[in-house]
């Protein structure tokens, strides 16, 4: 088989099946799995997959830069919003994490809402500058300009001195066997830092995040109150993570 036409058998696997066990496709294709991880690793080059142990996953198209994302699944976004911003109780103090999707909640939050919004993203802090009943409380760092947010030991050091009542955070993937995940380390580290300082934790995931991966794990599954995404109940991923115990809002 020639490289090309293996490379089509692997995207093919990975449309059909959301995952490649490279032991598996060297002993279907008679190659060495030493062939198997070399193709894998001009496919993640080009953003094609995310490399795990013993193959790959389908890689998060929410790795882009932050201009791009906007333009990623803008209805999807939507519809999650409105879902989690529905979550936010009178009077009571919400964490929102950066990223597109949070910054859709923070619009969709109603002007007569009295809440108290931690952030630790300038954009959204600037988006809820004219909400006449929001406090705003930015949690300052070094800035992570991919996602416009505060990461690193300041920012973390920061997360600690906060509580609130919910976390709204935001991945790039959602997988079943990769968990919750996302493109950079400190940033994942953040996203933990949050999530530990509330009571209730829910995860904003637009449909096209679902079933693909990053390389940094965000939280475990047991860490998580519920997912809030806008794909399809009968999605086989929304599926497998039912099974699991992971409760799903649709949004």
């Amino acid at each position: 088989m020639l490289a090309a036409e293996r490379r089509e058998h692997l995207l093919g696997l990975l449309t059909r099946e959301g995952k490649i066990v490279a032991k598996d496709v060297a002993a279907d294709l008679g190659i060495s799995e030493d062939s198997v991880r070399r193709d894998l690793r001009d496919l993640a080059a080009e953003g094609l997959c995310q490399r795990v142990y013993g193959g790959a996953l389908p890689a998060s198209p929410a790795v882009a830069d932050y201009a791009t994302r906007t333009t990623v699944a803008p209805d999807g976004k939507q519809r999650v919003a409105v879902a989690a911003a529905a979550l936010v109780r009178p009077d009571s103090a919400l964490i929102l994490d950066g990223g597109t999707t949070a910054l859709a909640v923070a619009r969709r939050l109603p002007p007569d809402l009295p809440c108290t919004v931690i952030t630790h993203s300038p954009t959204i802090a600037a988006a809820l500058l004219d909400h006449p009943r929001a406090e705003l409380f930015l949690l300052g760092g070094r800035v992570f300009k991919h996602s416009a947010v505060a990461c690193g030991a300041a920012a973390v050091e920061a997360a600690q001195n906060v509580s609130a009542d919910l976390c709204l955070i935001g991945v790039t993937g959602v997988h079943p066997e990769a968990g919750l995940t996302t493109g950079d380390a400190e940033e994942a580290a953040m996203k933990r830092a949050l999530a530990a300082r509330a009571a209730d934790t829910y995860v904003l995931a637009s449909s096209e995040k679902i079933g693909t991966a990053s390389r940094y794990r965000v939280l475990p599954w047991a860490d998580v109150t519920a997912l809030i995404t806008d794909a399809a109940p009968d999605h086989p991923v929304v599926g497998q993570l039912t099974a699991r115990g992971v409760e799903i809002l649709t949004a």
